[in-house]
């Protein structure tokens, strides 16, 4: 058994028999059910053992090609593909500039910081001469666009959230916007090695308030009364709540005229626009009663305001963020052991977490010379509309003519919306690449596809944020087929192009490791390598047990201003105001979605695989019903359509439609479907119905558009959809076989 980590846990493992054999870290208390994934990693028929080009442009070139995803591919040998490679880049970079290169990874594709993709791919893009970069993440990136206007410092409120120990001991009340979904918290960049929250959620104390259309966004075993609110109008109710404190004199004044600016701009709103319970009612469909009955509690009890991830994955996601702040400053608990305002509980593992704030071994990127970017939820948008002009926070920007398209690590047909639109936009660039183990959407709609080995097939160093191990990655499998990790691929190229001493500094991987690892325990007293990789671990030093958020700047506002123009917390922000922007004024307010429908659908992360990592895994595929992804219906809104548990249905909208096997479940609001992300993007060609995709991706439906032209957003959480009961031959689901290949 040797030791590794990935982002939902560490563990050892090792082959026996040709299956490989999982065993949880033993310091973890509640291991991830996705660990049982990791056996089909190594052999699933997937998995991309050879490098591989698409016919059309091994023979006809780089260009622009509809045939981009259609296509059959051939697969070519290492050296050959490498110096086809190598001259496209130096082509692309020699017409058109380093910024027609768009440098795409998300970062998931591994736990170690090494063979971290997105940190090779840049450093590669970085040392022959730039890229155009993304910014934010889809999870979180309106938060992180917002959060600065308002408290200053968006990595305080998402990563230093008040810890968990000190709520269970302070807080009364938590009004939950979102819940707090104990799926997510076995999740984090990295690895979390001991999976606290699961039994700091089994022990908490506080009463909760779940506000969410699912009544499983909380463990059942929490105390908590569930206000089934209609997707997307938490903002609504969020304003009815706040109205009902200034009219029952239930605010505190004292603390939002010395610790907040803008509030009586904000309260004018409130009043002059009638946003009351019932106003909120209305919108919400929760009863004004419960309410007024909610308010009231909370200006009574300790109370802890928070808002998931989810929330503002949606249009206009800024104001439920804004307004949660504000709900949370009128009642003056900000800043108070388990009071105040949270982001992200149930959204990540390490919110609340106690663990250490250390940054581990990374590598170093360099320093990008090209300085365009694109908000990262902008893909499409870049590939289809090269010159035209967007908003973004206060800036006028172009996208840039992207000719070469180089992704390593991520699958944007998992995190993009529209992907009948995504599809189309790939059809634009010159040439596409991608690093990839499996054949997933991405990779199928490339021109080159190179073989990459997972992270059980080589040596890294792993650790997560706030996690409490550094994990001595150890390889535990031999590479499959002619899969090589990133950075040899990196380096080969790089010695094409002349730039190899930069680019590996004379290093192997395993010399990387021990250099990485030795130039960091210089600083953090650790033991030297050879003894930290026998022993398989480090357990690093402890983070504080107890933490409240912006506690400092509650204790003494002038000693510890916050990042704002002001200081203080701007519930009406003056810099926002000033960009003019009609979907996100300068504070909270109610801006309702521009589409409706007969049923809402949230697209919210599985319980069953991390986004779309390994859905051919075991875990995943038991939760299939059909062989596709489950969408979840309240039984009403079945009855209706005469859709029993086990049918296959189309779920469908303007954009597209895809496949699910339905299952019936009252823990739904009535007129909410519940469709998770990451089941592998199978386009049915031509089929009379229209786009469709077999095996069930809910970003068929979702809409390709921003939050607001302040953060550039994604809003993928929510789709208006119909379903029916599927009728005639149900298309086969392809997308868990290997493509077609062809010989030259």
């Amino acid at each position: 058994m040797r030791p590794s980590t990935s982002h939902w846990g560490a563990f050892s493992a090792e082959v026996t028999g040709g299956r490989l054999r999982v065993v949880p870290h033993p310091a973890d208390p509640a291991p991830s059910p996705l660990l049982g994934n990791l056996a089909a990693a190594l052999d699933h028929p997937t998995r991309v053992t050879r490098p591989a080009v698409r016919r059309g442009w091994l023979e006809d070139g780089p260009g622009p090609d509809e045939r981009r995803g259609r296509d059959e591919f051939v697969e070519v040998p290492w050296d050959e593909v490498l110096d086809r490679l190598a001259a496209e880049l130096d082509r692309v970079r020699g017409e058109h500039g380093s910024q027609a290169i768009f440098g795409g990874s998300y970062g998931w594709a591994s736990a170690g910081r090494f063979h971290h993709a997105q940190s090779q791919l840049h450093r590669f893009l970085t040392t022959i001469g730039g890229y155009t970069s993304s910014r934010e993440s889809y999870s979180n990136g309106t938060s992180t666009v917002l959060l600065p206007h308002v408290v200053g410092d968006a990595h305080a409120v998402l990563r230093q959230a008040s810890s968990w120990p000190t709520i269970a001991e302070h807080t009364e009340l938590i009004v939950a916007f979102g819940g707090v979904p104990e799926k997510n918290v076995f999740v984090t960049p990295g690895g979390v090695t001991e999976h606290g929250t699961p039994g700091h959620l089994a022990r908490l104390g506080a009463r909760v308030a779940l506000v969410s259309p699912l009544r499983d966004d909380l463990a059942s075993t929490v105390d908590a009364r569930w206000y089934p609110i209609r997707p997307a109008t938490d903002t609504a109710l969020m304003l009815g709540l706040a109205h009902t404190l200034v009219v029952e004199g239930l605010h505190d004044r004292d603390f939002l005229a010395r610790y907040c600016v803008g509030y009586a701009t904000f309260e004018r709103y409130l009043l002059d626009t009638g946003k009351d319970a019932r106003w909120a009612s209305g919108i919400t469909g929760i009863p004004a009663a419960d309410i007024v009955a909610l308010a009231r509690e909370m200006a009574a009890h300790r109370t802890l305001v928070t808002v998931t991830w989810s929330l503002q994955r949606i249009e206009h996601g800024e104001q439920p963020v804004w307004a949660g702040i504000t709900l949370a400053a009128m009642l003056g608990q900000i800043g108070l052991p388990g009071g105040g305002f949270g982001h992200g509980y149930g959204s990540m593992g390490d919110v609340g977490d106690t663990g250490p704030e250390v940054r581990t071994p990374y590598l170093p990127r360099g320093v990008n010379p090209v300085k365009e970017f694109i908000p990262v939820a902008r893909i499409a948008d870049l590939l289809l509309h090269p010159g035209a002009a967007y908003d973004y926070n206060g800036e006028v920007r172009r996208y840039p003519d992207t000719r070469l398209v180089y992704w390593a690590g991520g699958n944007p047909f998992h995190h993009h919306q529209d992907l009948n639109r995504l599809r189309r936009a790939f059809t634009r660039p010159d040439t596409v690449v991608v690093h990839e183990p499996f054949w997933t959407a991405t990779a199928r709609h490339a021109d080159v596809v190179l073989p990459v080995t997972t992270t059980l097939e080589r040596e890294d160093l792993g650790s997560g944020r706030r996690d409490t191990h550094l994990i001595a990655m150890h390889r535990i499998a031999e590479p499959a087929g002619q899969a090589r990790d990133d950075y040899a691929i990196f380096a080969g190229l790089a010695a094409r192009l002349g730039v190899a001493a930069s680019f590996t500094e004379g290093r192997s991987p395993r010399e990387w490791l021990e250099h990485l690892y030795e130039g960091w325990r210089l600083s953090s007293g650790a033991p030297p390598f050879a003894e930290f990789w026998s022993a398989g671990e480090l357990r690093l030093p402890p983070g504080p047990t107890h933490h409240t958020l912006l506690a400092d700047f509650r204790a003494d506002p002038v000693a510890h201003p916050l990042k704002t123009p002001s200081g203080r917390i701007e519930i009406t922000s003056a810099v926002v105001a000033g960009f003019g922007y009609d979907d996100c004024p300068g504070h909270p307010v109610w801006l309702p979605p521009r589409e409706s429908g007969p049923l809402c659908l949230i697209a919210n992360q599985p319980h069953t695989r991390l986004h779309s990592q390994l859905d051919g895994g075991d875990v995943s595929r038991a939760g299939k019903v059909a062989g596709r992804e489950a969408i979840r219906l309240n039984p009403s809104d079945a009855e209706a359509r005469g859709i029993v548990t086990g049918d296959v249905v189309r779920v469908f909208n303007k954009r597209g439609a895809c496949l699910a096997g339905a299952v019936l479940d009252d823990a739904l609001r009535p007129g909410v479907v519940q469709l998770p992300t990451g089941a592998w993007f199978d386009p049915v060609e031509n089929h009379p119905t229209g786009p469709l995709c077999a095996h069930g991706n809910p970003n068929v439906l979702t809409a390709d558009i921003p939050s607001s032209r302040l953060s550039q957003g994604c809003a993928g959480q929510h789709a208006a959809v119909e379903i029916e009961r599927f009728e005639g031959p149900v298309p086969e689901v392809t997308a868990l076989q290997p493509p077609h290949f062809t010989p030259r």
